[in-house]
């Protein structure tokens, strides 16, 4: 068969489904296409080496020598079958299917069938010859051509997360939780490589990169044709996975690019961290936005209270309804120490982790940890109904241990989320998507760290006629005849410590029936003034900002008889993202809205008016 675009490809393995309406499932469906797809593109992928690599292994088995690194060689991938069989000849013999399926796949090398394994094939090829199905499903994919020639690792892998989605709707699984839409991983990957065009550039360069929820490997290879064709450039890719599933396509595409599957792990990245002792140049992640972290809170824990700084989590530990900072804070530890040329890692965050938690809570404490160390570059707002799974606001979080002189001591904050055009088609939750000009734009905004504005104009009649950026230094666009124009702020950069505060506890004395302040009888507290808890007030003053000055000031005045308990006094770190972006807009005069009510009852009058004629 010719090969396919990437719609009509997904289409045709689609089509599969139609054999298994009524013996699976549709829940199930993904549980025989999604391995199949695999062994296809696998088995396309050796079929050019077939016949050498079966000379090679009966000349190694006969003279008695392993002959693993001599199939690997002479098979130029990172995997070998030493079967006679392909998928073409086991739809030749259709009374034995099973059996040599069954074969075909035990002759792959350790690190295909592990693949097969987490997908736990065997029993879908049982459950296939029971239903009398496995033929006529094992014909169906010896038809199309997966080769790599014909379908590119960049196509390939989006057809695995269309599959994927459709799979986890008709289950009612949340698709999301396995893959981030490429425009999004584009934009990470531009945002982290953005400022070394310089070093990458050099020949012969090798970089590594890491993904702690590496899904079906999209952030992985997404990075890795951003630097295609730059002169022997290479990225060492690593990653770890919980679903099986979704391992295990990972661990397919990873052997079919020619990388080193031992570095893509199965398991819990936050109970059983499976790089213990690696550090990498870059890392991306889209770690579960809002799922509780529960099931792993007792290693969690032991880790965060018997190791301290010296484990993962010694900053603190959130809320356990929300796990996703703790995903940050493992980036961090992987990270390679700056004197051996420091890490840069972009992750996406919901909104919470910006502001949740009070002063002192874990939260805030590791909002301060990452800017008082000065790890913080940039934090960009991308547009709501981004992702398959929540229409949710989200942020990227790009962090460095080498940041420019220029940006050392400062964050800069954009505001992306007007950088959107709608699909033409909804997927899920998704009903928009950031173009390659967005991409640009951003990425032109952080790279040259510049604040901006977005400037929108509007006609006499208010309807929207341009919308430019407006950087600092730039004129502002003419005003037009009766028209207006909107300046929103677009980038911000701000220093780490104006997201930090000191919590002050403001107390007033108890007093008794007769207004007499009642003093301490025992102890420490003896003579003392005693706290009225109803009538104490919380105070967040800037971190920059003395506080007895902020005491003298703005409580003083109003309750001379006050006092600051500090032995509560905490310093606590917030991000209120939307606060710096928001642009008060005055309403309109009510000599406007009069006249409008006039019209629209003098409107109603005439209609009631001729009602009655």
């Amino acid at each position: 068969m010719p090969a396919m675009n990437q719609q009509a490809l997904s289409a045709f393995i689609w089509s599969v489904a139609d054999l298994l309406r009524g013996d699976y499932k549709q829940a199930d469906y993904g549980k025989v296409i999604l391995p199949f797809t695999v062994l296809r593109r696998l088995d396309c992928a050796l079929a050019g080496t077939k016949d050498a690599v079966l000379a090679e292994f009966g000349e190694k088995t006969k003279v008695g020598v392993n002959p693993e690194p001599f199939l690997l060689r002479t098979a130029r991938q990172s995997f070998y079958n030493a079967s006679s069989l392909d998928m073409k000849k086991l739809v030749g013999d259709q009374d034995h299917i099973a059996q040599n399926l069954d074969a075909y796949i035990r002759a792959f090398s350790p690190s295909v069938r592990d693949i097969f394994e987490r997908f736990q094939f065997q029993t879908q090829i049982d459950r296939l010859a029971k239903t009398g199905l496995l033929y006529q499903v094992t014909e169906r994919f010896a038809r199309i051509d997966l080769h790599p020639n014909e379908v590119s690792n960049m196509q390939m892998g989006l057809i695995f997360e269309e599959l994927i989605r459709r799979f986890a709707e008709l289950s009612n699984e949340t698709a999301g939780e396995h893959f981030t839409p490429r425009e999004v991983i584009r934009l990470m990957v531009h945002l982290l490589f953005v400022e070394d065009e310089d070093i990458l550039n050099k020949p012969g360069i090798v970089r590594s990169i890491y993904d702690p929820t590496a899904g079906t490997g999209g952030m992985l290879s997404v990075a890795e044709e951003y630097l295609e064709g730059r002169k022997n450039t290479r990225l060492i890719m690593h990653g770890q996975e919980l679903n099986d599933e979704s391992y295990a396509i990972c661990k397919a595409d990873m052997l079919i690019k020619g990388q080193d599957v031992s570095n893509i792990v199965a398991g819990n990245t936050l109970s059983d961290d499976g790089h213990p002792h690696k550090k990498f140049d870059y890392m991306l992640s889209n770690p579960p936005f809002g799922v509780e972290w529960k099931k792993v809170e007792k290693e969690v824990r032991q880790e965060h209270e018997q190791r301290g700084f010296e484990g993962r989590f010694g900053p603190g530990l959130p809320r356990v309804s929300d796990g996703s900072l703790l995903f940050l804070l493992h980036l961090i530890s992987k990270m390679r120490p700056a004197v051996e040329g420091g890490s840069r890692f972009g992750i996406v965050l919901n909104g919470s982790p910006l502001f949740t938690g009070g002063a002192g809570s874990g939260e805030s404490e590791i909002r301060r940890y990452v800017l008082e160390n000065d790890l913080v570059e940039a934090i960009i707002a991308l547009p709501t109904d981004m992702f398959y799974n929540t229409g949710i606001s989200t942020y990227v979080w790009i962090l460095s241990n080498r940041k420019p002189a220029h940006r050392r001591g400062k964050v800069q904050l954009i505001d992306a989320s007007g950088f959107w055009q709608k699909m033409r088609k909804s997927l899920g939750s998704k009903r928009k998507e950031m173009n390659e000009e967005h991409i640009a734009e951003v990425t032109k905004l952080f790279g040259g760290f510049i604040e901006a504005q977005i400037a929108t104009v509007f006609d006499a009649s208010g309807k929207e006629v341009e919308r430019m950026i407006v950087r600092d230094g730039d004129a502002t666009p003419a005003v037009p005849e009766a028209g207006r124009v909107k300046l929103a702020p677009l980038s911000r950069i701000f220093a780490n410590a104006d997201f930090g505060y000191t919590t002050i506890t403001v107390e007033r004395p108890l007093r008794d029936e007769r207004g007499q302040i009642i003093l301490g009888e025992r102890g420490k507290q003896k003579g003392k003034h005693q706290p009225d808890a109803s009538l104490r007030e919380i105070e967040n003053v800037p971190l920059g900002e003395d506080v007895e000055t902020f005491f003298k000031r703005e409580v003083l005045p109003h309750a001379p008889d006050a006092w600051i308990d500090r032995e509560k006094t905490k310093i606590g770190y917030e991000i209120p993202f939307n606060q710096h972006f928001y642009v008060f807009e005055p309403p309109r005069s009510l000599e406007e809205i009069d006249a409008d009510l006039k019209r629209v009852t003098g409107r109603i009058t005439a209609m009631i008016g001729e009602l009655a004629v």
